[in-house]
């Protein structure tokens, strides 16, 4: 079996996981490598090449189920036109977002979740919210890395433990932060979770604290909520607006019909917010349920101040 490799040396040339690499295989037939004797998988020149261009390829923000199938020229075009992306977002780091201070933090929040590292973690988070306040804590350090770390475990190079120590410390911490607002009985109200199917709730996380920060009464009802517990949610609390989060995965066969139902469900004059890194994979049920597809947490203050603007209008 000339020129093949082991696959501990394919992670090492790839920086994927062995896990995530038998993972492509098996669930997604990415590649097929030979066995030995022994029946140890072996890996050719070709394989490794391949690998390497779809662990590159995801990190463009595509997902493996999506990308296994396509040949090794459109997988370069997808890649080629992530490092024309990474280059434009280059661009606006130097020009002043976020400063060298932040990406510093930044730094130390990545290595404190691949060492799985509490009090470092601990530490990033107090330090910026010390410097930038709650909402830039959110915004300008949470949000990133969370879909940092969501890239980095889809594409093998985080595992799930250090996927779910992130987002177990992140969602006390956020947690924290939105006990702290006291609001009247008046203020406006929002209900906030995830579609079913949809176990990833990080990100609804965020968007309650960011919403309670803005002085709005949260109800946050959790994951993977069929569209009729949605709907019954929102009429039990008398909310205006319904803000869910998908993330992850992009290709749910149920989640189209979901919305749907949800977009008939919700009554008159309820607004639905939805985003997350998978929401642009809805969009057609989306659009037909009315929803406004949220591109970022400055979005969803903007939609959130409009609400509450013209509800205080006499």
């Amino acid at each position: 079996m000339p020129n093949t490799v082991s696959i501990q040396t394919v992670a090492e040339l790839t920086g994927l996981t062995p896990h995530a690499i038998r993972a492509w295989e098996r669930r997604y037939g990415a590649i097929e490598p030979a066995r030995s004797k022994g029946q140890h998988r072996m890996y050719s020149e070709a394989d490794t090449q391949r690998l390497a261009l779809l662990a590159e390829a995801t990190r463009s923000g595509k997902s493996i189920s999506r990308l296994a199938g396509l040949d090794n020229e459109k997988l370069r075009a997808i890649v080629r036109e992530g490092a024309k992306q990474t280059r434009f977002n280059a661009r606006r780091v130097q020009c002043g977002v976020p400063s060298a201070a932040e990406l510093d933090i930044y730094k130390e929040a990545i290595t404190a979740i691949e060492r799985l590292d509490t009090q470092a973690l601990d530490e990033a988070y107090q330090r910026t919210r010390l410097k930038l306040g709650d909402q830039g804590l959110l915004k300008r350090l949470i949000c990133p890395l969370a879909r940092e770390v969501g890239e980095r475990w889809r594409a093998g190079r985080l595992n799930a433990a250090q996927e779910h120590f992130f987002t177990a410390i992140s969602k006390a911490f956020v947690w924290n932060l939105s006990r702290q607002y006291h609001l009247d009985a008046h203020a406006p109200r929002i209900v906030v979770g995830t579609p079913a199917g949809q176990i990833h709730d990080l990100g609804a996380v965020l968007v309650a604290a960011t919403a309670a920060n803005t002085g709005w009464r949260v109800s946050y009802v959790g994951a993977s909520l069929p569209a009729f517990e949605l709907a019954g949610a929102v009429q039990t609390v008398g909310a205006s607006v319904l803000a869910l989060s998908i993330v992850y995965p992009e290709d749910d066969p149920s989640l189209g019909a979901e919305i749907s139902l949800l977009g008939r469900l919700l009554p008159q004059g309820v607004h639905l917010f939805v985003g997350g890194r998978a929401a642009q994979a809805y969009l057609p049920e989306l659009k037909e349920a009315n929803a406004c597809v949220l591109s970022s947490m400055d979005h969803l203050d903007l939609e959130l101040d409009a609400i509450r603007k013209k509800q205080a209008t006499p």
